[in-house]
């Protein structure tokens, strides 16, 4: 596989021109940020983000820029859909506050929780799964996501007893490539049904179709940002040939619409899309922010308010921070 394309770059002056760094409070901690930066860049084509995860090393942020830059200087394919079902996102929060959480997600009848969070047990991760089942009833789908957190053993154990849920499928419940084959057939054997999905193998990888040629996965969880892009995405999905579920990567509503885009432009979208998070953020930077309206997200370039810009500017330290890593990044797409 090729790397991600991106339009013609910008030089690092008009770059850092064009570059507004935010930070924005998160209502609850969510794998374990409270306050989310980013990168918001205003181009010809619209706003792109840049948002990297602080502990990211420059040669996979810069993955992240080819997609900012590709928003904000291209333009994204042609969706062949309107609308978007979007599930709700439960991090890792005592079963008490799940029904406060779910509330945020208008129309939502899928939900993903956040289990294996560090420092929590297994029978919490068990609480707070059946306090979304008993939220949301019976007919809603409920998946989770350990984030890698689990070893094979581990992750064998918790899907047996998670399965109890009617589980839509596990999202990377061990971190390696092969212990998720090894996982599938486990769990075939010892009669759980419970699907397994690939994101960080997708995301993180050198080579993103191993899933696929391991037999790793029942379906792919891709991201933009991490990718390189809306079309480099669509590219990936179509060399794994898997079912494709289209994720946020904690983006503002700028990042929720490539997202979007993605989603809108895949041929085939059989699972509710982990792309309603601005509403774990206090406040959001678009004018409209992309929030799930009955459950659904349609595809548009959101607008981006001036006055929540500069409300939510980074202090200065952070500026410099990432200016500097911004730049650092553009060099190695050159």
């Amino acid at each position: 596989m090729t790397g991600p394309t991106v339009p013609a770059l910008p030089s690092p002056d008009e770059l850092l021109a064009r570059a507004n760094v935010v930070a924005i409070p998160m209502r609850v901690r969510f794998r374990g940020v409270t306050t989310r930066e980013a990168v918001l860049i205003e181009g010809p084509s619209g706003w792109g983000e840049f948002s990297p995860f602080v502990e990211y090393d420059d040669a996979e942020s810069s993955r992240w820029l080819a997609a900012g830059l590709e928003a904000a200087y291209a333009a994204w394919p042609a969706p062949v859909r309107d609308v978007v079902p979007v599930n709700a996102t439960v991090p890792a929060v005592r079963p008490d506050e799940v029904e406060a959480v779910l509330a945020r997600f208008d129309g939502c009848t899928t939900a993903k929780v956040k289990v294996a969070e560090v420092g929590q047990s297994l029978a919490d991760d068990v609480d707070r799964v059946a306090a979304v089942r008993a939220a949301m009833g019976s007919s809603a789908r409920v998946r989770v996501d350990a984030n890698g957190g689990w070893d094979l053993e581990t992750a064998v154990a918790a899907l047996g007893r998670l399965a109890a849920y009617d589980l839509e499928y596990a999202e990377q419940p061990c971190a390696r490539v092969e212990d998720l084959a090894t996982l599938r057939k486990s769990l075939a054997r010892k009669g759980i049904d419970v699907p397994v999905a690939a994101d960080e193998s997708i995301r993180k990888a050198d080579d993103p179709l191993r899933v696929a040629q391991l037999e790793a996965a029942d379906l792919v969880v891709v991201k933009v940002a991490p990718l390189g892009g809306v079309s480099r995405a669509l590219e990936i999905v179509d060399a794994c040939g898997l079912p494709a579920v289209v994720s946020s990567a904690l983006d503002t509503s700028v990042g929720i619409a490539a997202g979007v885009a993605l989603a809108a432009a895949l041929p085939s979208l059989d699972h509710a899309c982990g792309l309603g998070t601005v509403g774990l953020f206090t406040r959001d930077v678009a004018s409209v922010p992309l929030r799930p309206v009955g459950g659904e997200l349609r595809p548009v370039r959101p607008a981006v308010d001036r006055e929540s810009l500069t409300a939510l500017a980074a202090p200065a330290d952070r500026q410099h921070w990432w200016r500097e890593r911004l730049v650092r990044c553009l060099a190695l797409l050159e």
